[in-house]
């Protein structure tokens, strides 16, 4: 692979500023934003004065766990612009989550939030190693999701030629790769199996393909999966992190020259972990639950927001910024099977140690009597289809997860493309268990 590291030169001032410089930033930009809040969001109103906590109360960067938190449930009861601070006039765009547990979550941002945006989406591209002038093929939906437009516009703020491919039609996908030449990608993980797939079926080398760099994120993955991907297409493959309530993708990014975690935009971003359980922060280095206070945002500032993601606080390595770790999962996508908590990252990174089965796969969970059960759906690799040889390979990753998780589950193996592809965030876990 190319060395793509960025030139020092190139950064913005504020990624490799002391820290020092850093809080007094993230200070001044939070108390503007508390009170922005505070002012204009009359729900920011009511749940300060409830918690006893006003703007002023907050001198400090600790002062913050003073103040409340923010959840997708006063999000949805503020449905569907309760939660804007400007007038709705100044919103220039509004995204929305896809709402298929509730009403959708809905943003809005004004002129400079989508430059802001613009901003942190190309401050990642580049720290990924992608460079002004690449051709940067954008597969992530378009739409009310944030992640078409949001990458869209940072790679042209980059000064990148962008081709707004969306999702769907990979045998289109591959074409379009190939023939304009698009050295950056950009896409969910899981449908990069996909095109990674297409390729193979096309009968191209996907190692001579012209990609050099892919930005994956919208859902958790693994370093097992990066590096499936990387030996695949002989390219960097490296995280971004963003949530619509945030801003979208752009809020932190792995730095290619590193990729040990991702560095957040801490100039636009304050991150805290917390314990999940008892909503206390928690040490940097510490896993638990992340939580995110907007700095800059003006249409739609969010405060101490709950994203349910999993992960820990790092010190900056390629940046003065602090780092996420990968996010392990969800607290509300995590499985509870016979009192284990499980989570699809951990079935992954051991599917992916066993050579005989592609990359693809589903949780299927389901109850037998009072005991409830665990499937997990793989498929067999082209020229796998030897029964005994799938036994065999269905047995390890068994024995693999019963050893490394701590349960108990079966393994079905389909043929070649028996497991349903993904064009977006995959499906990972199919729940037939009776509603309680």
């Amino acid at each position: 692979m190319k060395d793509l590291t960025p030139r020092r030169e190139d950064l913005d001032p504020i990624e490799i500023a002391s820290r020092d410089e850093i809080a007094a930033l993230q200070l001044e930009r939070l108390k503007w934003s508390l009170r922005h809040a505070y002012d204009n969001v009359p729900f920011y109103r009511q749940a300060f004065d409830a918690a006893g906590v006003h703007p002023d109360d907050v001198t400090d960067l600790a002062d913050l766990a003073k103040v409340p938190f923010t959840t997708k449930a006063d999000l949805r009861a503020n449905y569907p612009f309760g939660m804007f601070a400007v007038p709705r006039a100044q919103v220039r765009r509004i995204h929305a989550s896809s709402g298929t547990t509730g009403k959708p979550t809905v943003v809005g941002y004004t002129e400079r939030d989508l430059d802001t945006w613009g901003t942190v989406v190309a401050r990642s591209m580049r720290a990924a190693g992608t460079r002004p002038g690449d051709m940067v093929h954008v597969a992530y939906g378009y739409g009310l999701f944030t992640g078409g437009l949001g990458a869209h516009y940072g790679a042209e703020k980059l000064g990148c030629t962008v081709v707004p491919a969306s999702g769907g039609m990979t045998q289109r996908q591959v074409t379009l790769i190939e023939d304009f030449g698009a050295s950056t990608i950009m896409v969910t993980p899981s449908y990069m199996l996909s095109i990674l797939d297409e390729y193979r079926a096309q009968g191209l080398d996907p190692r001579k393909s012209p990609l050099q760099v892919g930005i994956f994120g919208a859902e958790p993955w693994t370093n097992a999966m990066r590096a499936e991907i990387e030996q695949a297409f002989d390219m960097h493959a490296v995280d971004i992190y963003g949530l619509s309530e945030v801003m979208g993708p752009g809020v932190a990014n792995e730095c290619v020259e590193t990729k040990d975690g991702l560095h957040i935009w801490e100039d636009h971003f304050y991150p805290e972990i917390i314990d999940p359980e008892t909503g206390m922060p928690v040490p940097d280095g510490e896993l638990g639950e992340l939580v995110f206070t907007s700095l800059t945002k003006e249409a739609f500032p969010i405060i101490r927001y709950r994203t349910r993601d999993l992960t820990r606080l790092l010190p900056g390595t390629a940046r003065s910024m602090r780092r996420m770790e990968k996010v392990t999962g969800r607290s509300d996508d995590m499985i509870i099977l016979r009192g284990v908590n499980v989570f699809p990252t951990q079935i992954e990174e051991q599917l992916l140690s066993v050579r005989e089965f592609a990359p693809h796969f589903q949780i299927e969970l389901g109850r037998e009597g009072r005991m409830d059960m665990m499937a997990v759906i793989v498929e067999a690799l082209e020229g796998h289809s030897d029964n005994a040889i799938r036994t065999h390979a269905a047995a390890e990753l068994q024995h693999r997860i019963k050893s490394t998780v701590g349960i108990s589950v079966s393994v079905r193996v389909a043929d070649p493309g028996g497991v349903p592809r993904s064009q977006g965030k995959a499906v990972r876990i199919v729940d037939t268990r009776p509603k309680e």
